[in-house]
């Protein structure tokens, strides 16, 4: 291992592996490549198709290797992972003068260009596996990553492994997060909330949703993050879900929803505020605080060990009693990490258990189309004693003077 800001949770991988018996697993979905090698591959993250995969075997049975096609070897050169075999697939040309000196970068590309490679990443992960001295037993693969037909190709080019679908397990593992993690989770928290008081310092009679987006984002990337989510709308397209910034100007009375988040060194940040630009009337105000007395609720009964279903619950009826008596959810949170939308789901059908070190947001929306949207949503961790917040502000009313 190669750096001491590992993503991954070994620990936990491992048991994983043991449990389900298997000699090795195959990381392939983007999420999966980053999060088992610290390798972010610019061709996987913004469009479907291409190729990266990541072999952990089992302990005793070989070391991880990172499989990439050669056209992406300039960006393990230049990250800061954490595996130090790598196998690449594919032609790619690059030149290189004689008579320059190369940066360490450039280097260390110009090296992994000349160890030679396979002509596909399927190849490519059959090789990495016979070299890792795995030729039978029970491999998992994530299915997310591969193209149709790719699962049954590699089946049959390694007839004496099973092979077996291990998305969820992998997903599994990543509930729990790693210090490294919530560090750079409670990071583009913080960055968020910037953003959003960023955005709500130019609200003022007639200016756009689009602008108050462009506020936010761009202070997203003044703090060395990147855009991702940003649903803001102003009085009846705040009732939208997934409402996108227009230029729809803003009225004195209006409601202001935020539900945003950006990236922090591949990590996500997903939370909700309310704004009212001058009084938005003593209904909202209501509405708003009986969502948050849900969000404050989920603060007490979350803790390692309670069930899902209970914390959902616990939720929904704080709000029916808080004021909103029709209140209807199928979810009022999620887990976050590399993914927006991490395990687990806070729903009333869940099975599953907290454990410490889960990182959720826990949201209460409201949507009433033709008046308005309200929303809290925070980002917590769980702790072994309870609950700590990874927000600096509070989900009260913002409220903006026209």
């Amino acid at each position: 291992m190669k750096s001491d800001r590992i993503l991954l949770n070994v620990e936990r991988l491992h048991e994983q592996l043991q449990h389900e018996r298997l000699d090795a697993i195959v990381g392939t979905a983007p999420e999966n490549v980053t999060y088992m090698s610290g390798f972010w591959a610019l061709s996987q993250w913004i469009r479907r198709g291409p190729q990266a995969y990541v072999l952990w075997p089992a302990p005793g049975k070989g070391e991880p290797e990172i499989i990439t096609s050669t056209s992406t070897l300039d960006l393990v050169a230049d990250q800061s992972v954490w595996i130090s075999k790598v196998r690449s697939f594919g032609a790619f040309h690059v030149d290189q003068h004689s008579k320059v000196r190369l940066t360490s970068s450039s280097e260390a590309f110009a090296s992994l260009l000349k160890v030679p490679n396979q002509a596909d990443s399927l190849s490519a992960l059959v090789a990495a596996l016979q070299s890792a001295g795995i030729r039978r037993g029970r491999v998992g693969i994530d299915e997310i990553g591969l193209m149709p037909g790719q699962f049954e190709t590699l089946a049959d080019r390694m007839p004496e492994i099973e092979f077996v679908p291990a998305a969820s397990l992998l997903r599994n593992v990543r509930r729990i997060k790693t210090a490294e993690e919530v560090f750079r989770l409670s990071r583009i928290a913080k960055i968020t909330e910037r953003s959003i008081e960023a955005a709500l310092a130019v609200a003022s009679t007639g200016v756009t949703e689009a602008e108050l987006g462009r506020a936010f984002h761009s202070k997203t990337v003044q703090d060395d993050a990147l855009p991702v989510l940003g649903c803001i709308g102003f009085g009846e397209r705040s009732a939208l879900p997934n409402v996108l910034p227009s230029q729809r100007k803003l009225q004195e009375g209006d409601v202001i929803r935020f539900d945003v988040g950006g990236r922090y060194q591949h990590y996500r940040a997903d939370i909700a505020r309310i704004a009212a630009f001058g009084d938005p009337g003593p209904e909202v105000r209501r509405y708003h605080a009986a969502l948050l007395a849900g969000i404050q609720r989920a603060y007490e009964v979350i803790r390692p060990g309670a069930r899902v279903a209970d914390i959902f619950d616990a939720v929904v009826e704080t709000v029916r009693r808080e004021g909103i008596g029709h209140y209807q959810r199928s979810h009022v949170g999620h887990g976050i990490g590399l993914d927006g939308y991490d395990a687990p789901s806070l729903t009333a059908a869940s099975t599953e258990i907290l454990e410490a070190g889960m990182v959720l947001c826990v949201e209460t929306p409201y949507y009433e189309l033709g008046r308005w949207g309200l929303q809290v949503e925070d980002m917590i961790v769980v702790r072994p004693d309870g609950v700590e917040s990874l927000m600096t502000t509070g989900g009260d009313l913002i409220e903006v003077a026209p």
